[in-house]
């Protein structure tokens, strides 16, 4: 169903991004908390977390229809799609990230680091070496509304890559208030995430070796202009697309403001899908909505 929805041009290069005569559409409703989204391909669905339900939902592109993909789903917050097609979940409740395989077993991916149980994994994202990288803040672990009220063990919010041959899971920043949302540029030489802890709630950028699994760098790259940023994803020309209190940010890879695109409630994440990789699924508090746009995602799978 279309909902009314309009764009705010901050940049002329903004032009080539939407078009005046797409509308957003709420696909689904009746979250209490929606995060996560991850479009699988070969099945032409998008599921995303239903938070403080404890579930994954699912929409089918080929119908229309909604379902629940997953429930209990251990608190899940982001998901992503590995290279070979493959659900890769960041989960509250688990304190943990898993692997979903396509006979439908899950594997716990990592769930300690120096034998201390982690946070809260919120979300993840797979590098084309197989590599897991995640933001590991409190949020599933402050109250029993989106995991189990529990202590923390680490005593920080940290950054972490999970090696794909060895499976050693390693720190690869220390140094944020609350890592959240995290995506790779689509050549892989940079990786983005934003601090939700941070009065700025800011997005800062890091030069990536891919080989030695090391960041470096790590400066400010984008402050929002309402409400801070969460989840976020790039499209083939390297912009982001990020999300907001108002909407979707659509940001330049210098980082300037080029536009945004409203929603009728503060937006969580959001993710690249539909057959071109043009269609905008975007988790907003209770609903999934979605928009057709002019430009594709970065492939990521």
């Amino acid at each position: 169903m279309p909902v009314d929805s309009c764009f705010e041009h901050h940049d002329e290069r903004f032009n080539v991004c939407v078009k005046g005569s797409a509308r957003v559409e709420k696909l689904a409703e009746g979250c209490r908390w929606a995060e996560g989204p991850a479009y699988f391909p070969a099945g032409r669905y998008v599921i995303w977390s239903d938070i403080p339900n404890d579930r994954i939902m699912k929409w089918d592109e080929t119908n229309g229809e909604t379902s629940v993909f997953r429930h209990p789903a251990g608190y899940t917050n982001g998901n992503t799609v590995d290279r070979r097609g493959r659900l890769v979940s960041a989960h509250h409740g688990l304190r943990g990230i898993t692997r979903t395989d396509f006979d439908g077993t899950v594997t716990t991916l990592a769930d300690r680091h120096d034998g201390k149980r982690l946070n809260s994994p919120n979300d993840v994202v797979v590098s084309s070496d197989g590599a897991v990288w995640f933001t590991d803040p409190p949020y599933g672990i402050e109250s029993d509304y989106e995991g189990h009220k529990s202590d923390e063990e680490i005593g920080s919010n940290n950054v972490y890559r999970i090696d794909p041959n060895t499976a050693k899971l390693t720190v690869v920043a220390d140094d944020f208030e609350r890592p959240n949302g995290i995506a790779f540029s689509p050549d892989e030489s940079k990786l983005y995430i934003t601090d939700t802890g941070h009065p700025d709630r800011h997005c800062r950028v890091f030069d990536v070796d891919l080989d030695a699994g090391k960041l470096t760098g790590g400066n400010v790259w984008a402050k929002s202009t309402n409400g801070g940023f969460d989840g976020f994803r790039f499209d083939t020309e390297g912009r982001c697309w990020m999300s907001a209190a108002d909407g979707i940010h659509c940001l330049d890879p210098d980082g300037t403001l080029l536009g945004k695109i409203f929603i009728p409630e503060p937006v969580a994440n959001l993710v690249f899908g539909g057959i071109k990789r043009n269609r905008l699924f975007i988790c907003g508090t209770s609903s999934l909505y979605s928009i057709m746009l002019p430009v594709n995602g970065a492939k990521t799978f």
